[in-house]
């Protein structure tokens, strides 16, 4: 059900990060290209892995993108998990918790201390999930972020 993306798969997860963005509200902040997540998941040096959860006749209807963290309070890595996502028909088959129980094997294996993401506030039924495979949400914790032009600004670019 679950398996390692190969760059056959690019596009695939290209096409369900845009079914992603579609339902997270935000289409128009999805602007990685095909180009782009291939160097990145399967370049020289890749930036980020990818997962493939596939229905019982090989579809995929799945995926999870993660690189690795680190944590300074631990001494290890750690996984932080970009994006998961499981094509609306196949919710409910358990692709999503089989992808995050590959993550965690992963962290096991390999002695990471984490394995973290992020989830937006409205998604009710992802954090309804999230609970219910144990995880605890971070509220003490606020992302913050910098991109486009405060990104340039603060680079010394503008």
């Amino acid at each position: 059900m679950i398996r390692v993306a190969e760059i056959a798969d690019v596009p695939v997860i290209h096409s369900m990060i845009r079914e992603l963005a579609e339902y997270e509200k935000v289409p128009h902040e999805a602007r990685a290209s095909e180009d782009q997540l291939r160097e990145a998941l399967f370049g020289e040096r890749p930036a980020a892995f990818a997962h493939i959860a596939e229905a019982g006749d090989g579809e995929p209807v799945g995926f999870a993108v993660w690189f690795l963290s680190f944590s300074t309070w631990r001494g290890v890595h750690g996984i932080y998990l970009e994006d998961l996502y499981v094509r609306p028909s196949a919710r409910g088959g358990g692709h999503g918790k089989a992808l995050l129980a590959e993550l965690a094997r992963t962290c096991v294996e390999r002695g990471y201390a984490r394995l973290e993401w992020s989830v937006l506030d409205w998604n009710l039924p992802a954090v309804e999930f999230y609970r219910s495979v144990g995880a605890v949400s971070m509220d003490e914790w606020t992302v913050n972020r910098l991109t486009d032009d405060a990104l340039r600004k603060l680079g010394g670019a503008e």
